[in-house]
């Protein structure tokens, strides 16, 4: 892989991230020297990333290419798909970054919070078109778990593409309307290659309508006494706004707890999408002073994020607050694939401090996904007519399912491109294939460090995590090559050595026998040498008698 392509008058499409996964997502759009960049997201690690926050895109065909770059066009303000701006700026020059409403204010937010350089945002409304050289851009409302959710029409020499973004058609949505006439034009105006979103792929119906949401939460509020703990994402202003209007019907008043979910607020709120009277949301200081049947506490945690405000109060951690008899807890998400495992494990605390607990259920509406099931990926499809079609934003299976459901709907079998990061399909009027794969990767992020921490920084903590350490610390004389005390022994995670004498000896019978063949005065003392066949020998002994592997650190010591 490399990151030069050969240009002809064809447009390329490829993806940094969002194939074969959900999150990170970052696509591009490039014809000869001209590339529109199409969101720049983040991916929250699984708990098998020890100590990683985030995973961002491997950025280096854009800072290979920079001189190309003509635009960052933010779909919708979803951390999958803004969260990664900030390291993005940091390596590459963008010259101007298109957000719309709600999008623009949180960017503005994090650039405030997290850039410490002049950066050109600038704002898009539905109608406009953006000249970007040899492409043109305009955009298409769509319903979304956050406002001002919108397609992109990509209007390029080879033809149009559409990206739909995130999205579902929602007949009784709680904010705007989808923009269904705009997306039957583009169809009918031709579309030559579709990149739609294929999350819920796996979802055989349509999702449930926010309005349904609505109600059942406003029911739910009626029908409890006590304390209401709620979760949600900070990002879904709109579920937010239903939690919002269910407190003022229930006379309750809203304390927030979790940083996103408070930032969030505040710009939701200063845009007009969080509307609540003066009053509504307190000071988590004055909380105490206000009963249990008129409170409701709001907070992050909904998918069992170890640090969130909602494990915490799970795990009777939080400074705050503790879980009393009659809590309610109730969780307006669903899982995202990967967390479903901490999200049980959050949910039994609750149960085990004596909350009543609610999650989304056949018989509880309290969540509705942002994205379109399967009847809602057909309309998209309908709508469009594309003549290719490539499914992004979903793992392997979801991005098969949908190609599946493109054939159903008249797409050429041979026209649909099921592609992996990096893959580059090249479009003509009348052709499509996949041209080549540029360099992409994993990149991590921990404690705001990008790319410091690789692979083998993650495998290494794996390790640690699973069979401990083993530390050797052999002391030798420098004057005579000789071991002057027997080798000292720490172990942790792996086995309580004063319990195991026998294996104690035993090991220290290898590292003195492996020691003895490199202490000859006559010859240059082999550091790495004998470091390496400690932990040869030691790995091979203790790999037959115990089934482990910890990691061995030999440390040597010339007195």
């Amino acid at each position: 892989m490399n990151n030069k392509i050969e240009l002809k008058e064809e447009a390329l499409v490829f993806a940094l991230g969002g194939l074969g996964e959900v999150g990170k997502n970052m696509y591009c759009v490039q014809y000869l020297d001209e590339i529109i960049i199409i969101d720049s997201g983040l991916l929250f690690p699984d708990e098998h990333l020890m100590g990683i926050d985030y995973v961002i895109p491997d950025y280096s065909y854009l800072l290979d290419n920079e001189d190309k770059i003509k635009a960052l066009i933010i779909s919708h303000g979803h951390e999958d798909h803004i969260g990664g701006i900030p390291f993005l700026l940091r390596q590459v020059t963008i010259p101007v970054i298109y957000a719309s409403g709600l999008s623009h204010g949180l960017i503005t937010a994090k650039l405030e919070e997290k850039v410490d350089f002049p950066v050109n945002l600038q704002k898009y409304e539905e109608n406009d078109i953006l000249d970007l050289g040899k492409m043109k851009v305009t955009f298409f409302r769509t319903n979304h778990s956050i406002p001002d959710s919108f397609g992109l029409k990509i209007m390029t020499p080879a033809g149009v593409i559409v990206h739909t973004g995130d999205f579902k058609f929602d007949f009784s949505p709680t904010g705007n309307d989808s923009n269904y006439q705009k997306m039957a034009r583009i169809g009918e105006e031709g579309v030559l290659c579709l990149l739609s979103d294929s999350t819920n792929a796996e979802l055989d119906d349509f999702t449930t309508s926010e309005k349904v949401v609505s109600e059942n939460i406003k029911e739910m509020f009626e029908s409890i006494s006590g304390r209401i703990i709620i979760s949600t994402f900070a990002s879904n202003i709109h579920r937010i706004q239903q939690i919002v209007e269910a407190s003022i019907a229930t006379n309750r008043k809203i304390a927030v707890f979790g940083r996103s979910m408070t930032k969030n607020i505040e710009v939701g709120h200063k845009l007009g999408y969080i509307r609540a009277p003066k009053g509504t949301f307190i000071f988590t200081r004055t909380k105490s002073e206000i009963r249990d049947k008129n409170l409701t506490i709001l907070c992050t945690g909904s998918q069992g994020e170890p640090l969130a405000a909602l494990t915490r109060i799970a795990a009777n951690t939080h400074r705050q607050i503790s879980l009393i008899p009659g809590d309610t807890v109730i969780l307006s998400s669903s899982p995202i694939p990967g967390n479903l495992e901490s999200v049980n494990r959050t949910i039994n605390m609750l149960y085990k401090h004596g909350a009543n607990v609610i999650t989304q259920s056949p018989f509880a509406d309290v969540h509705a996904s942002g994205h379109g099931g399967q009847n809602e990926l057909k309309l998209m499809l309908k709508l469009m007519r594309p003549k290719f079609f490539m499914p992004i934003h979903g793992e392997y299976r979801m991005l098969k399912l949908h190609s599946h459901l493109a054939i159903d709907t008249g797409v050429k079998q041979e026209n649909t491109f099921i592609m992996e990061n990096g893959d580059v399909l090249a479009l003509t009027p009348d052709n499509a294939y996949i041209k080549t794969k540029i360099k992409t990767s994993d990149i991590y992020v921990d404690s705001e460090s990008i790319g410091e921490v690789g692979s083998l920084v993650v495998k290494d903590r794996r390790e640690l995590s699973e069979d401990g350490l083993l530390s050797v610390i052999l002391t030798i004389s420098q004057t005579n090559y000789e071991v002057m005390c027997t080798p000292n022994i720490i172990s942790r995670g792996f086995i309580f050595l004063k319990e195991n004498d026998k294996m104690t000896k035993d090991l220290q019978e290898i590292i003195l026998d492996v020691t003895e063949k490199y202490l000859n005065p006559k010859h240059k003392l082999n550091m790495s040498g004998i470091k390496n066949d400690i932990i040869k020998s030691l790995r091979k002994y203790i790999s037959e008698e115990t089934k482990k592997e910890p990691m061995i650190m030999p440390v040597i010591m010339v007195l």
